[in-house]
């Protein structure tokens, strides 16, 4: 046997290791030789990673990790959520290896179903690198929500950790005078990464040459001000951040010296149509950001989905928007006290768009702000990890066809009973409800929405937190929370050794 064979064989193998489905026979003649439909299987380990939360003395952090409840129990699994600080070494001794010195874990969930908080005060809260595995893998979710009483980007602040990846897309981010926009770039890795930054404004890429090559060393967090990025002022942005080598986290932090600020997650990847769900019936100003970073001009038309019906919003029924150029409109207060969203879609040829939305609430100097970027639909469940027993608004869309989602809420992180409830979201409509709440509930509790009949859903959930006048409140969108994976199935095939 030459070696050639040899080492198809040795892959073959490691194929059918790896996937587990590899067939034990050959093919049973029954004349079915394409491919097996690929299996949803649960994922057994999940990274998450959390930006630095603040660096303000007053601020006052909680977090919540959680991990819905599924059906195959499997192993007990581990989750937790460490420091993200370069691992210290000691000195080599007599030529031994380095040994790496225990780092405290932040969170440490222990089973499925039940939310696991933690809290963190002042400015010197680091990020935090998580991971979990096992039973706890499946839709692990990690929400920080940090709130300020005073000062600039006062309010409700709340980002769910987000996996590592190479390309993210923000529209909606800024230089302007008022604002103050850093990305966090947070290394997971045992190996530098290597980020490129470009931003985009209403003319054109903006000249960032030292957004270029930005080193993050493993496994720990850098905060770029975009401010110091481009000497030019802009009011609206679009940031494109992708790692040359290595993964990163990125997420942008908002806060403006009059309206307070939030998170700013990624947008969905670049699609011809794209759904915002989620804006609050009191919003007081709603802004969208549109950028196409393809080769052709997008022309989108416009579409707000209220409780009763689908309506283009007066004035912007349609919106150009220029390849490589950042686009604003401001609708004021669109949703005229009523839930509603945003559904952009193509009048003719189809060309790829990523968008977000700043909403305010709130007038004079007790405004608040947040972003809803474009998102995906639940697909098999999205999960909201920090929920309250007053404060907690979630809206589902349903751009299409209706569709019937089931909403279940979670044991409480102290105390409380799970509950779930079903809703029927008319196509072309939003649903604004108060979600279920466990019965007896202590502490806060999650959320989980399940697909049950119809047509796609998109979900949102709004936090608010009121204080002193001041309307606080933070929105996160709610796409699948990457509990399952597809697997595709596969069987012997000798005849790849033939060629």
């Amino acid at each position: 046997m030459n070696r050639t064979t040899q080492s198809l064989i040795a892959v073959a193998a490691a194929l059918a290791a790896v996937t587990g489905f590899a067939a034990a026979n050959a093919p049973d003649g029954s004349g079915d030789d394409g491919a097996k439909a690929a299996a949803r299987l649960p994922v057994e380990r999940t990274s998450l990673l959390c930006p630095v939360p603040s660096s303000s003395d007053l601020a006052e952090t909680s977090y919540t990790a959680f991990t819905p409840k599924g059906t195959d129990s499997g192993d007990a699994g581990k989750a937790e959520l460490l420091p993200a600080t370069q691992e210290l070494t000691d000195a080599p001794k007599h030529g031994g290896k380095d040994k790496k010195k225990a780092v405290k874990p932040f969170l440490t969930p222990k089973t499925p179903g039940k939310p696991v908080t933690g809290e963190e005060s002042g400015g010197e809260s680091p990020a935090l690198l998580g991971t979990a595995d096992g039973s706890l893998a499946p839709g692990w979710t990690v929400q920080q929500t940090t709130k300020y009483a005073v000062g600039s980007g006062r309010g409700l602040q709340g980002a769910n950790c987000t996996a590592p990846d190479t390309d993210f897309w923000f529209p909606g981010a800024s230089t302007d005078k008022d604002r103050s926009d850093y990305v966090h770039l947070t290394n997971p890795d045992d190996s530098a990464a290597v980020v490129d930054i470009e931003l985009y404004g209403k003319d054109g890429a903006l000249k960032t040459e030292v957004g270029e090559a930005i080193q993050v060393q493993p496994h720990s967090s850098v905060p770029v001000l975009l401010s110091t990025l481009s000497p030019k002022e802009q009011t609206n942005i679009t940031m494109h951040v992708t790692a040359r080598s290595g993964r990163v986290a990125a997420a942008v932090q908002s806060s403006d010296d009059k309206l307070g600020g939030d998170w700013l997650p990624a947008s969905a990847d670049p699609a011809s149509r794209l759904v915002l769900p989620g804006i609050p019936k009191d919003a007081t100003s709603v802004r969208l950001v549109a950028f196409a970073p393809g080769a052709d001009d997008a022309d989108l038309k416009v579409q707000l989905a209220s409780p009763t019906g689908s309506i283009s919003p007066a004035g912007h029924a349609n919106l150009h928007v220029k390849t490589g150029m950042t686009t604003a409109v401001d609708l004021g207060d669109v949703t005229k006290g009523e839930a509603g969203s945003l559904i952009l879609t193509p009048t003719e040829d189809a060309a790829p768009v990523v968008a977000a939305l700043r909403v305010t609430r709130g007038k004079g100097a007790d405004q608040e702000t947040a972003f809803i970027p474009a998102t995906n639909p639940i697909g098999t469940r999205a999960t909201a990890a920090d929920n309250r027993a007053k404060g907690s608004t979630l809206s589902l869309v349903a751009p299409g066809k209706t569709g019937k989602v089931k909403v279940t809420a979670s044991e409480g992180s102290e105390g409380g009973s799970s509950t779930s409830k079903t809703y029927t979201v008319k196509g072309g409509t939003t649903l604004g409800v108060k979600p279920p709440v466990p019965s007896g509930l202590k502490g806060t509790y999650a959320l989980t929405v399940e697909p049950v009949s119809g047509g796609e859903v998109y979900a949102s959930r709004m936090l608010e937190d009121p204080d002193g006048g001041v309307p606080m409140f933070t929105v996160q969108t709610l796409p699948d929370d990457r509990g399952t994976v597809s697997v595709p199935k596969a069987e012997q095939d000798l005849k790849v050794l033939q060629k």
